[in-house]
């Protein structure tokens, strides 16, 4: 019974992970309505649960600002960018639907061009705050990479877009999830994207101790 209540007992570990999943995204929540700070949150969000929950250095609230305060500029700017983007593609669909008919060649066809420039921005979006929050970019050089990531490794990024609707789906009918999802989600597509990390890593300079790096990401 004493091994129970050992707070290195692997289900005291769990029950730990769980909480810090729950507490960053409720944060996360909170920081994405203001619109202009979803970028800087979804930054903070896969470098706080990467490097915490899933490598189990430093704390959650400390390492989430940290990065929140660290990619603010450029996280902020592609955030909004991404909103007004959706947003155009949003009204783009319902045009598109509202021509579409049974006769309707141009509905049809707007509603698939339209359905393929969603689903590249989507697909882009998967991969542009993960790389901020682990890649020192250029607002440029960030789209670069996160178009040829999503799209050289399109096998991933499609099973982290089902990932998303996934969790969609188990929101609305368990509406209660909402408040763990967003970590959740980043911990399972985390997964995949560091193997495409890895792939674009620069070998380790050497033992922290010498090149004063934190080196956590290639452990």
């Amino acid at each position: 019974m004493s091994n129970f209540f050992n707070m290195d007992n692997p289900l005291f570990s769990i029950l730990s992970k769980i909480c810090d999943m729950l507490f960053i995204s409720i944060a996360y929540i909170f920081l994405c309505l203001p619109i202009i700070t979803i970028g800087p949150a979804s930054t903070a969000l896969y470098y706080t649960v990467v490097k915490v929950i899933r490598k189990e250095r430093g704390y959650v609230f400390r390492e989430f600002f940290k990065s929140f305060r660290l990619n603010f500029k450029r996280a902020s700017i592609l955030g909004v960018l991404l909103v007004i983007v959706f947003v155009i593609l949003g009204f783009d669909l319902v045009y598109a639907y509202g021509l579409t008919a049974p006769d309707s060649t141009k509905g049809s066809l707007l509603m698939g061009v339209f359905i393929g420039i969603t689903f590249l921005v989507v697909a882009f979006s998967q991969y542009v705050f993960p790389i901020l929050s682990r890649f020192d970019m250029t607002i440029k050089q960030l789209i670069k990479a996160a178009i040829f990531m999503s799209m050289r490794h399109i096998h991933f990024t499609i099973l982290m877009i089902i990932v998303n609707a996934l969790a969609v789906v188990i929101t609305y009918f368990f509406f209660a999830f909402i408040f763990i999802a967003p970590a959740t989600v980043v911990l399972v597509n985390s997964f995949m994207i560091e193997m495409v990390f890895k792939k674009y890593m620069p070998e380790s300079e050497g033992a922290g101790e010498e090149t004063g790096k934190d080196e956590w990401y290639l452990e």
